[in-house]
């Protein structure tokens, strides 16, 4: 009878550390859109609008990426946030239904600024993040953006031009107003 308990017992161990493994984290590649739909189109906003600055991030799955491929097809949001941050949940929880709403048309892409990795992870799980990740660890991009401490939004158009930044956040409606400037038929 032990043997066969500790034997069930075994096999459940090596189930769920298979299990474990085989999950991919959240905040990785699977979490960017696919491709962009046919019934969509977009704005490029106003041409005297800056250039944003293009970074180069790792996402929480490893996956590399720029800002220049993210914004070539589609806008981009980036939400800069930390997992200490205590107001960025509320932020988070906008992002999400948005992201929802634009689904394949607009890339939402969170940043953290010099985070440690499982602590980024643990925030993107407990607050049911639907988006890519990365963090920042040199705080080079948060510098470029001109971001000093979460949250802070900034909506990208298609091409590459900056069109709004909100530091400490914003309301759902009014990143809502501005993609909606940005992206037709979503």
């Amino acid at each position: 009878m032990l043997r066969a308990l500790r034997a069930a017992l075994f096999v459940l161990v090596v189930s769920m550390t298979i299990a474990a493994c085989d999950e991919e984290p959240r905040g990785g590649a699977d979490a960017l859109p696919g491709p962009v739909p046919s019934r969509v189109s977009f704005s490029e906003g106003d041409p005297a609008s800056p250039p944003a600055p293009e970074f180069s991030l790792t996402l929480m799955d490893g996956t590399h990426v720029t800002g220049s491929a993210l914004w070539r097809e589609r806008p981009v949001v980036l939400f800069f946030f930390a997992s200490w941050c205590g107001v960025c949940p509320d932020q988070e929880a906008d992002l999400k239904v948005l992201a929802e709403r634009y689904d394949d048309s607009v890339v939402f892409l969170g940043i953290a600024g010099e985070d440690e990795h499982e602590a980024v992870i643990g925030y993107l799980e407990e607050h049911d993040v639907s988006h890519a990740a990365a963090i920042d660890s040199g705080l080079s991009v948060w510098r470029n953006y001109a971001v000093r401490e979460p949250p802070h939004v900034v909506v990208i158009a298609k091409g590459g031009r900056v069109i709004r930044g909100w530091p400490g956040g914003t309301t759902r409606a009014i990143i809502d107003q501005t993609l909606s400037e940005l992206v037709e038929d979503p």
